[in-house]
């Protein structure tokens, strides 16, 4: 193995399984044509696999099924932001799969982005990138824009106790200063949640 494509390997084994990538990763270190041979190379030796054009991932694997999983949309996602230097922010079903308080996966997973508006098929999944506001797309913290999109995707009504208990669980403690700082221009009654998600533990 030619010694670009094994230093491209070593750093999608060092990323794990699951992670998706493009040749933006790793255009700081190496050559544009060499980086596109070794992926290709790899790609098809079936160590890593092509999502769809441009995007590639080391899929993760399923002993009880014997095959290869499908693709984490999260990571496509935040792949193809890497590439294009968008800012994006999981909204809708896709915030409430991936805060845990949805068990269905979604057929279309909606990124609100500072980009135009595309979208990419990814099996039997799209990934659908729509054009908004910086201000849905622009907070500082990852973990802010996932709280905002999940309490506007529930709505107001179908917050309750347990939805707070499960957010509080969910958000670091050492997270909740930032991310009460990140979202004070945010909607009234979503900000209300997000400070009782952040608020001081009553002894």
């Amino acid at each position: 193995m030619q010694a670009i494509e094994q230093k491209i390997l070593s750093r999608v084994y060092g990323r794990g399984r699951g992670w998706a990538f493009t040749k933006t990763d790793f255009v700081a270190d190496f050559g544009e044509v060499n980086i596109h041979q070794a992926l290709s190379t790899l790609a098809r030796a079936g160590t890593i696999r092509r999502v769809c054009h441009g995007v590639y991932d080391y899929p993760r694997f399923s002993e009880l099924l014997g095959q290869a999983l499908s693709p984490e949309v999260d990571q496509v996602a935040q792949a193809l932001a890497r590439k294009f230097n968008w800012r994006i922010q999981p909204s809708g079903d896709a915030a409430l799969n991936l805060m845990g308080l949805s068990t269905q996966v979604p057929a279309r997973w909606v990124y609100l982005s500072d980009g135009p508006g595309r979208e990419y098929a990814l099996g039997a999944v799209t990934l659908a990138f729509r054009k908004a506001a910086l201000k849905d797309a622009g907070f500082t913290h990852r973990e802010s824009g996932l709280l905002v999109q999940a309490l506007k995707a529930l709505g107001r009504e179908r917050v309750d106790a347990a939805v707070i208990a499960h957010l509080r669980a969910w958000l670091p403690e050492k997270k909740r200063g930032a991310v009460l700082r990140d979202t004070r221009a945010t909607t009234g009654w979503i900000y209300q949640f997000i400070k009782q998600v952040c608020a001081e533990e009553e002894n």
